[in-house]
């Protein structure tokens, strides 16, 4: 991939990891139950960064997604509070952090497996599932040393920042896997 393009996806990946921060997912009812129920929008309490992380893997490849994150933790580090609870070096000392710094290998290897074969659904799908698993090894390993080995901190965290939001992830990875197929056949690449 061109230099040029890897660029360009590298930024488009920053805006869309900012703005996904800000934006919760939710899923409706299906449409067959709207004319009795109407219809009814359930939150999956996680926000649409992951999905974000992702897409601009499977769309820019391994280095404009790795590339789009460090620009993101740059800022959110440096000046802008553009993590979920604000920015600013203090940041480091949140047990959230690590899942943050994980979007660095996440982006990597989502890219990387997304360019490994031609764009089919399924190596989509297992390039985004790889992606989000790299997040939270990541994450859970920050936790582990933030928390000095705690295992009651190291319990609620994992359930807190893994768990909890796993099941909302999953969805944003049958979504973005489905989105990334789409362009990517639109963009015949």
């Amino acid at each position: 991939m061109a230099v040029f393009l890897e660029l360009i996806w590298a930024f488009i990946g920053l805006l869309l990891t900012i703005g996904g921060t800000f934006i919760e997912v939710a899923m409706t009812a299906p449409p067959w139950n709207w004319s009795q129920e109407g219809v009814l929008v359930h939150p999956l309490r996680v926000t649409c960064q992951v999905g974000a992380v992702l897409l601009v893997g499977c769309m820019g490849g391994k280095n404009a997604g790795a590339l789009s994150q460090i620009a993101y933790i740059t800022l959110g580090l440096t000046w802008l509070p553009v993590f979920t609870f604000g920015g600013g070096l203090d940041y480091v000392f949140e047990p959230s952090f690590g899942y943050i710094l994980g979007f660095v290998p996440g982006a990597w290897v989502c890219g990387a497996l997304a360019f490994k074969y031609k764009p089919r659904l399924e190596f989509l799908a297992l390039s985004c599932f790889c992606g989000l698993i790299t997040i939270h090894l990541v994450g859970l390993t920050y936790l582990a040393f933030i928390s000095s080995f705690n295992q009651e901190l190291i319990m609620a965290g994992l359930w807190k920042y893994s768990l909890n939001p796993l099941p909302g992830q999953l969805v944003l990875v049958c979504a973005v896997t489905a989105i990334a197929k789409f362009l990517r056949t639109l963009m015949c690449y």
